[in-house]
């Protein structure tokens, strides 16, 4: 049976973590915001989800020069310096143990408003922080069956109708496609741009490859995915032929491998398409060449600390 490209090991300790919210750190039970916040009412806010590994957040200058653009697109005051949110960031996992196999939800909304309405001025007070960090090991199963994808009728915005670009807490767009592909029977949804090319899935990146060639779209319609990058990064460093490019779906059902990337799975090979099983035993030789060069980025980047250091 396949798996959810997020499927995680589940975890007791998730339910005793401490979240911070506005500067506390509470169990979780009682981590509540207002009924008022800007992210309840209208989804107004951007996000960012990072990995913490061996006791490192990992490319966190990317991912906060990410929030801070999104921030300044909707003319959101975050109310804290980047260096005052790795603070943050730290001294949440600190408080809860964690060392390695963390994802965390940075979340931040323009904050409580007077009445529930969309107009920024009825904000009052400063912005809604909020922090959660979970254990969450990928399950082994999803690198070994896949995930099975559906192509939805929803599809990727241009940037001046809902910008791909920005992380923002409204993303119903992308529900609602991942509504018809589970209702299909799959995990999750592959969206196509404007064009009718194919743009990316509903919360993940999307690859393909063709007689070992790395195909993935132009960009222009997809999440600027921060280990989607990396991707492209370590396959090009790897000297295979790499092109962000239109390709449609008559090329996605004749690939020779497929895979999806994201913050907590990193590469997961992707099984079928619209029902049209991608062949061979998974993961294919290029995704598993691919997932284990990104371990490598991976761990150059969040190194294992000395003994000395333990």
């Amino acid at each position: 049976m396949a798996r959810g490209t997020h499927e995680t090991i589940a975890d007791a300790r998730n339910a005793d973590v401490l979240i911070y919210v506005n500067g506390a750190l509470v169990p979780r039970d009682e981590a509540k915001v207002s009924v008022f916040d800007s992210g309840f009412v209208l989804g107004d806010g951007v996000w960012e989800g990072v990995r913490l590994h061996n006791r490192k957040i990992a490319f966190l200058d990317q991912h906060l020069g990410r929030l801070f653009e999104g921030a300044r697109a909707i003319a959101m005051d975050i109310g804290m310096t980047p260096d005052e949110l790795t603070e943050a960031l730290y001294r949440t996992v600190e408080a809860n143990a964690m060392e390695s196999n963390v994802h965390i939800r940075l979340m931040v909304t323009r904050g409580v408003k007077s009445t529930p309405h969309q107009d920024p001025r009825l904000t009052i007070g400063t912005a809604t922080v909020v922090i959660i960090a979970e254990h969450k090991l990928k399950a082994p199963e999803t690198d070994t069956v896949g995930v099975r994808l559906f192509t939805s009728s929803v599809r990727r915005a241009h940037p001046d109708t809902q910008d791909p670009k920005l992380n923002s807490h409204s993303k119903l767009n992308c529900i609602t496609a991942l509504v018809q592909a589970l209702n299909a029977g799959a995990d999750e949804a592959l969206m196509l741009d404007p064009e009718g090319f194919v743009s990316t899935c509903n919360s993940t990146n999307f690859f393909i490859v063709r007689k070992g060639e790395v195909w993935t779209s132009t960009g222009k319609y997809c999440m600027n995915g921060i280990t989607r990058g990396h991707v492209i990064e370590v396959a090009r460093g790897d000297g295979s032929p790499v092109f962000e490019k239109d390709f449609s779906l008559t090329q996605v059902y004749g690939a020779d491998e497929a895979f999806v990337t994201g913050t907590i799975g990193g590469l997961t090979p992707v099984a079928e398409v619209d029902g049209r099983a991608i062949t061979g035993k998974l993961p294919g030789p290029v995704t598993a060449r691919l997932k284990a060069l990104l371990g490598e980025l991976m761990d150059k980047e969040c190194p294992a600390p000395s003994p000395a250091r333990r």
